[in-house]
């Protein structure tokens, strides 16, 4: 019998290939169906940005703080790395729920700009969309006021009814870990079935990083796993990379791991015995704003893994892509495209 790591290590060496755009269209039982490179599920917001915004001194009542114009634009991971991932070249669907308001209309005509495919961003009458508030001072640092809204009524039969879109798909992200409370008791059975059904799966983080735990019963379904150094340390009560990502090991991780450390760049793990440090890239112009930049080094990572990259050249294209992100407010107006992310992490393209 196949063991977890060999599972992950076929399912990822599927995608080393230079034939990575296979058709967008197959067949199946005699009916064209569209095939994706990934579908990124999960929190999906209206972010409402504010700047700047003095965050090291506390707000007091009837305060008015003068800001620049004020403007909306979309949030949390659906968004933010699937609108990294096509832009990267990837054929990329989104499957999540909204609410019937003014907020999720925002969402709808950003995402379908961007080229994504919407037939899996289901709207939920009967909740409100996600919303958030981010607040960034001068430095592009941040704080969030959120409203969690209808993604956080994702659940397993969200998932099981939507086997047919896994199957038609390279790989799926979901995120965030710790923020999905209907999901994350089933998510060991969820990402088992889809990993069943030749989907490599990965899954991202975010707040404190969630529970260690439950961590454990998940990291044996996930082909990859890349949290920031935060969440990682809060899941494994360790500081060091390296030791975070051994417990990970142990506590049965069977793919490509790795530690995002914002701007000392990134540790990743392809394999047990294999540490690469991937070095931060100097962002391409000034800090505007650093909402997405962890989100867009996801996406580029699995972009660079699905183009059949090996992981140190993914690597690079992450950190280029977090480093381009930083540049522009939100966490897409920022992005490049390919071949400028290429460039800018000095990996031939």
């Amino acid at each position: 019998m196949k063991s977890r790591q060999d599972e992950s290590a076929a399912i990822l060496a599927s995608f080393s290939s230079s034939d990575f755009q296979e058709a967008f269209f197959g067949v199946e039982g005699g009916v064209m169906v569209e095939k994706f490179d990934c579908v990124v599920c999960g929190c999906c917001t209206v972010d409402i940005l504010v700047k700047p915004v003095e965050l090291h001194q506390p707000l007091r009542a009837d305060q008015l703080i003068e800001v620049a114009p004020i403007e909306t634009t979309t949030g949390g991971i659906v968004s933010n790395s699937g609108i990294a991932l096509q832009r990267l070249g990837m054929r990329t669907a989104v499957a999540t729920y909204v609410g019937q308001d003014d907020w999720a209309e925002i969402i709808r005509r950003r995402l379908m700009a961007a080229g994504l495919n919407l037939d899996d961003l289901e709207t939920r009458p009967d909740l409100p969309t996600s919303t958030t508030a981010v607040m960034i001072d001068a430095m592009g640092q941040r704080s969030f006021a959120h409203c969690p809204g209808a993604p956080q009524h994702l659940d397993r039969k969200f998932f099981e009814s939507r086997m047919d879109l896994f199957r038609r798909s390279r790989a799926m992200l979901l995120g965030y870990y710790s923020l999905l409370p209907n999901l994350e008791a089933d998510l060991p059975e969820v990402l088992a079935a889809i990993r069943a059904e030749g989907c490599m799966t990965a899954l991202d983080s975010a707040g404190n990083g969630g529970d260690g735990e439950k961590l454990q019963k998940i990291l044996p379904h996930l082909d990859v796993y890349v949290p920031s150094l935060g969440e990682a340390a809060n899941q494994t009560g360790l500081e060091d990379p390296a030791e975070i990502m051994q417990r990970f090991r142990e506590w049965g991780a069977p793919g490509m791991l790795g530690v995002k450390l914002g701007s000392r760049g990134a540790l990743l793990s392809p394999t047990a015995d294999e540490m690469i440090r991937i070095e931060a890239i100097k962002p391409p112009g000034p800090i505007v704003d650093t909402t997405g930049a962890g989100d867009a080094f996801y996406a580029a990572l699995l972009a660079g893994l699905l183009r059949g990259l090996d992981p140190a050249d993914a690597g690079r294209i992450a950190a280029a892509a977090g480093a381009a992100c930083v540049t522009g407010m939100g966490a897409s107006a920022g992005l490049l495209d390919w071949d400028g992310t290429c460039r800018l992490a000095g990996v031939p393209f």
